[in-house]
């Protein structure tokens, strides 16, 4: 923990970080113990703390508080892992998903809240246990903050396909201005969702794995079974994008389709959370996993919902993904349409792009090195492109087009509110009284 009370562990400051103490305060848990792993595990992602370091100093705590420690951050938690796996395989080689839920979620039974989702869960037709399958899949976003025109028809859709409480949003659209005193200067644009961090700080300091890396393609996802409600994930989070259930949920689990509540493996880690259970944007892991049509693969709601196409979703492994193409052909365009009389810049544009070749260019023979330096120079903050908060280490899957807003930065009205959108609820005073960057 910070040492001063000015200062701040948390990138979204004091305020923040207070805010969240104060969370942790009204639950069961150990306060300073959460607040002490949320420091830590962001040291690791920015690597000034080894994983294993990290799993044995709070291995011997969480035990005594959680009575249990499957946190999958160390060569002794994937052994023990592995054993619970195979202690729980019948001779035919199966597992039994329902004995390894009960043991992961025995923590949570002997608190009070056991299975959140309930004896009315229907049963999956592709149960298995995740066993961390890398497939070299990645989904990820780029986001176009330059067309985004702020009118919150992504949380919209969010809010309609996922169906989570209004007000509980899983990504904000917010405007902002920045004084002299900050790099970018101005007014700007954030879309903010989860940003499915390939190093997520927040997976680390859960005590049953409920918070965990899909294998199979990087989404960082809830297992709705498996939480108990520690809130622990919520201090961890560098960008602030989790949300607790306090009450009973507004729409009823009967009510939304079952091919779009379990993934692929059976677990529940889409749609709205129970009560009691932590919940964030998913990126549509069900459209993923291919049970919503192959149509949907490779989509996400709030890409399919947005007007100027400032969302683009897909593998950012793979260069000729949507993402990946749009990072690397809009800034250039973007330079061409905003320097027109510029023609050495024009015909280094048009190298990159493969429109010509070195020896064809109109600007006196450029190579392509040179066609690179002269882009490079031209670019400077107006075909910038940034991850949140990239410093922390937690390597985001979220690549920004635009300025990222500065530490002096503050919010401002943008073209339609919350409240005209039906986005707005009691816990929205709160929710927008930080988020990153934003004092």
């Amino acid at each position: 923990m910070s040492d001063s009370a000015d200062d701040s562990f948390h990138p979204l400051g004091p305020e923040w970080e207070a805010d969240l103490e104060a969370t942790l305060d009204e639950t069961e848990y150990d306060t300073e113990l959460g607040l002490a792993m949320a420091e830590d595990a962001m040291a690791v992602t920015a690597g000034e703390l080894s994983e294993e370091t990290f799993h044995e100093r709070y291995h011997e705590a969480v035990l005594s508080e959680f009575g249990q420690d499957d946190r999958p951050t160390a060569e002794a938690a994937e052994q023990a892992s592995q054993s619970r796996v195979e202690s729980l395989t019948d001779l035919d080689g199966d597992v039994d998903r329902r004995a390894v839920l009960a043991t992961l979620g025995a923590a949570g039974a002997a608190l009070g809240l056991g299975n959140a989702v309930g004896d009315d869960r229907p049963e999956s037709t592709a149960a298995q246990v995740d066993e961390g399958t890398e497939t070299g899949v990645q989904w990820g976003m780029s986001i176009d903050l330059e067309i985004c025109d702020g009118c919150l028809a992504c949380m919209q859709a969010c809010q309609q396909e996922h169906r989570w409480d209004p007000g509980m949003n899983w990504m904000y659209v917010m405007d902002w201005e920045s004084p002299e005193a900050d790099l970018n200067t101005g007014r700007g644009r954030l879309v903010r969702p989860c940003q499915h961090c390939t190093d997520a700080p927040c997976e680390k300091v859960c005590p049953t794995t409920a918070r965990h890396t899909r294998g199979s393609d990087g989404l960082v996802l809830t297992d709705y079974d498996v939480c108990i409600g520690c809130r622990y994930c919520q201090v961890a989070c560098p960008y602030g994008v989790n949300y607790f259930q306090w009450n009973e949920p507004y729409v009823p689990l009967n009510e939304i389709e079952e091919n779009h509540y379990y993934d692929a493996r059976g677990r529940p880690v889409s749609s709205r959370a129970p009560r009691g259970v932590m919940s964030k944007c998913t990126f549509c892991p069900t459209r993923q996993d291919g049970s919503r049509g192959q149509d949907a693969v490779g989509t996400t709601a709030c890409e399919d919902a947005c007007p100027p196409g400032a969302i683009q979703f897909g593998d950012m492994n793979d260069e000729e993904s949507d993402p990946q193409q749009y990072l690397s052909d809009i800034p250039l365009a973007r330079l061409q349409e905003r320097n027109p009389d510029d023609e050495q810049l024009q015909a280094a544009v048009a190298i990159l792009t493969g429109e010509e070749e070195p020896a064809e260019s109109a600007a006196e023979g450029l190579t392509e090195e040179e066609a690179r330096s002269l882009v490079d120079d031209a670019a400077g903050e107006s075909a910038a492109t940034f991850q949140l908060l990239a410093e922390v280490g937690t390597d985001p899957n979220v690549i920004y087009v635009g300025n990222e807003p500065g530490p002096h930065a503050e919010q401002v009205p943008g073209p339609i509110s919350y409240e005209e959108a039906g986005l707005l609820d009691n816990e929205m005073d709160r929710l927008e009284e930080g988020t990153v960057r934003f004092e």
